[in-house]
């Protein structure tokens, strides 16, 4: 009996641009600012184009969201970095503890009080661990 079959592949484009600072913590930093940045510029543009074509007000402006969404972002790179250096091994504990340093960081700016400061940083460790188990499956 003829069988067949059917094969496909994906493959994502990579792009890795490379800024040296001349110290690794503000390498990895930037360079998370900056691929975050790009994302939320491609948010906020997306989100643009919807409320132009339904005819509302435009949100906040592009680069007060990609700054925003950079900033968290070279925080937790920055942080999952200095984790990694500190504690001298690469696991999913450095994510953990950076974004709940992040999260405790993000809050903390945010002039919240104590209690949304604890939640937040066990969102921001939640989030991150679960983020760095899903690149382990994939």
């Amino acid at each position: 009996m003829p069988s067949s079959s059917f094969g496909a592949s994906l493959a994502t484009p990579k792009l890795n641009v490379a800024i040296d600072t001349g110290n690794p913590f503000l390498n990895v930093t930037v360079d998370g600012f900056l691929k975050i940045g790009t994302v939320a510029a491609a948010k906020s543009l997306a989100e643009d184009a919807y409320y132009v074509i339904k005819g509302g007000a435009q949100s906040d402006s592009l680069l007060k969201k990609m700054c925003k969404e950079g900033t968290v972002a070279g925080m937790y790179v920055g942080m999952e970095y200095g984790m990694e250096r500190i504690r001298g091994t690469h696991d999913w504990k450095n994510a953990m503890l950076g974004g709940a340093l992040t999260g405790a960081l993000i809050s903390a700016a945010s002039n919240k009080n104590k209690d949304n400061i604890v939640i937040d940083a066990i969102a921001g460790g939640a989030i991150a661990t679960a983020s760095t188990f899903l690149n382990y499956l994939i």
